[in-house]
């Protein structure tokens, strides 16, 4: 079996039941329904198929016709494995999500156009497929976002969307262009070799700049994120697909090209404090959301803004490990959250909360940070990792202050010794995944993805503001219930609710360059 099959089959597979459903556009079109399940299966039959094809033939470029060609790697193959599944999932829920709909027909048909276009995005081994899947990506999620056109909010975020991405295409075309002229080529595993010997031309900082904005264009970093939290008209499977599959593209994109980026330091940079940004600022937003699916949505904000500086921090390995849970977590939440909402209602309103004191705050975050340093030592010692990159243990402890919040706030009231059980308990259980999940993804890239560098003064620097930020942020949050009746508490609540109201400014500055839709 050839990799331009294994490759190519699925989006063909799927671009067929798209067609299916194009002719068959109405309300419960014979067969479309079930086509479309069958092709998410033989999709995930085909990802499982590449998956054996890189074990036993290694990494490969396969040349279809020029421009177009399949580049199966770890990269490429962890992603088909990913989108397939979760592509699969998706159809088969929007089966009996949208049965009965007007245009059912029309909707199965635009979610499989979707996601073979997605499937072609991630397998791409030339620059010209490249681009033309990123552009025809946020064409056809276009039309899901339109799926109820006489919904003015659909309209409005879907217009937002359209402005976002076509600026990110133009970025993308841009640095496709660069990266052909200074590389003299257009086949991506060229490119990668040409930088990883380093033979990088001196264009390649502004290649890596437009990829890096493209990227943050298109995983809805601040400020631009608007769109992303105000696609709550359409379906559910439309946000399953988009906050677990199209979202991700911007950091494949980063990791894609990740020996490119290494060319660039400030570029970097930029990354780690605008993702670490978003992502305290997502965090922060989500919590004040009333509605299941407007907090999932930042949450996934959130989650792309992490990403994003797990990139910029250079740690390639994770970066991807982060893509595949978040979009396996976040397609299961938003598929069930209509249940979620259910389950809600039948609990009866709870009591009183237990609020956390200052001292048992300080006691779980002290207690959490001793245990990861000592499992980080204790790793290092036992299986040789004592090289392990401070950016990783950076990011480690990062993930140890999120425990520590959780666990401050559901031990409010617990005694002491109860407490610091408990933190010591979940801190060595998230010490232990952790490492061995990085472990893990380092091993399986090997070789595909660049090891990360030692940190100089420019890298030490953004280590320490980060930890510390995300440190205090945490702190705070813990704390918040000790100020929940203060008059700036409810005030910051009301400025989170509205997320600053950056999206705000942004509509009006795009009112300004673009015909808006009426409200």
């Amino acid at each position: 079996m050839s990799a331009a099959l294994i490759a190519y089959l699925a989006p063909l597979l799927l671009i067929l039941s798209a067609l299916l459903g194009f002719l068959r556009p109405g309300r419960r079109p014979k067969t479309v329904a079930g086509v479309a399940e069958a092709v998410g299966i033989a999709a995930m039959v085909v990802s499982i198929g590449s998956v054996a094809l890189l074990i036993l033939q290694g990494p490969q470029t396969v040349v279809l016709v020029p421009g177009l060609s399949v580049r199966l790697d770890v990269v490429s193959v962890v992603m088909l494995c990913l989108v397939s599944f979760i592509g699969w999932v998706v159809l088969r829920y929007a089966g009996t999500y949208a049965d009965g709909e007007a245009r059912q027909g029309v909707f199965m048909g635009w979610m499989c156009a979707t996601l073979a276009t997605v499937l072609l995005l991630v397998t791409a081994g030339h620059l010209m497929q490249l681009v033309l899947a990123w552009i025809a990506t946020s064409l056809s999620l276009h039309q899901l976002l339109l799926f109820y056109p006489d919904r003015v909010q659909a309209r409005r975020a879907a217009h937002k969307k359209l402005v976002t991405s076509g600026v990110s295409n133009l970025v993308i075309i841009g640095a496709a262009l660069v990266l052909w002229r200074g590389f003299g080529s257009g086949d991506i595993a060229t490119i990668l070799e040409g930088a990883k010997a380093g033979d990088a031309p001196t264009t390649a900082v502004w290649a890596a700049a437009l990829i890096a904005l493209a990227a943050v264009l298109k995983s809805a970093q601040f400020p631009t994120h608007g769109w992303l939290t105000e696609v709550m008209e359409t379906p559910t499977p439309v946000s399953a697909l988009l906050h677990a599959g199209v979202i991700n593209a911007g950091g494949f994109l980063i990791i894609r090209f990740a020996d490119v980026m290494l060319a660039s330091p400030g570029v970097l940079a930029v990354l780690v404090m605008l993702g670490g940004f978003t992502a305290i600022f997502g965090g922060m937003v989500m919590l004040t959301q009333p509605a299941v699916k407007t907090s999932l949505a930042w949450s996934t904000v959130a989650q792309m803004g992490f990403m994003v500086m797990q990139c910029g921090l250079a740690v390639f390995p994770l970066a991807l490990l982060h893509i595949v849970v978040h979009s396996l977590y976040k397609a299961h939440s938003f598929l069930a959250s209509g249940g979620a909402v259910d389950a809600v209602a039948l609990v009866r309103r709870p009591g009183p909360i237990a609020v956390p004191s200052g001292a048992k705050v300080v006691q779980a975050f002290l207690t959490a940070l001793a245990i990861y340093s000592l499992m980080t030592f204790g790793f290092g010692q036992a299986f040789g990792w004592g090289a392990e990159s401070p950016q990783a243990i950076a990011l480690g402890a990062i993930l140890i202050f999120g425990v520590a919040y959780l666990i401050a706030q559901g031990l409010a009231g617990a005694a002491p010794k109860a407490l610091t059980r408990t933190t010591v308990i979940y801190a060595l259980a998230a010490s232990l995944g952790y490492f061995s999940l990085q472990a893990g993804a380092e091993a399986l890239t090997a070789g595909t993805l660049p090891a990360t560098f030692a940190p100089g003064p420019l890298e030490w620097a953004l280590i320490v503001l980060a930890v510390a930020s995300f440190g205090l942020v945490a702190v705070a949050q813990a704390l918040l219930p000790l100020w929940a009746h203060h008059p700036a508490a409810a005030g910051l609540r009301v400025h989170l609710n509205n997320g600053l109201y950056a999206n705000a400014v942004f509509d009006r500055l795009l009112a300004k360059w673009t015909k808006t839709p009426n409200i």
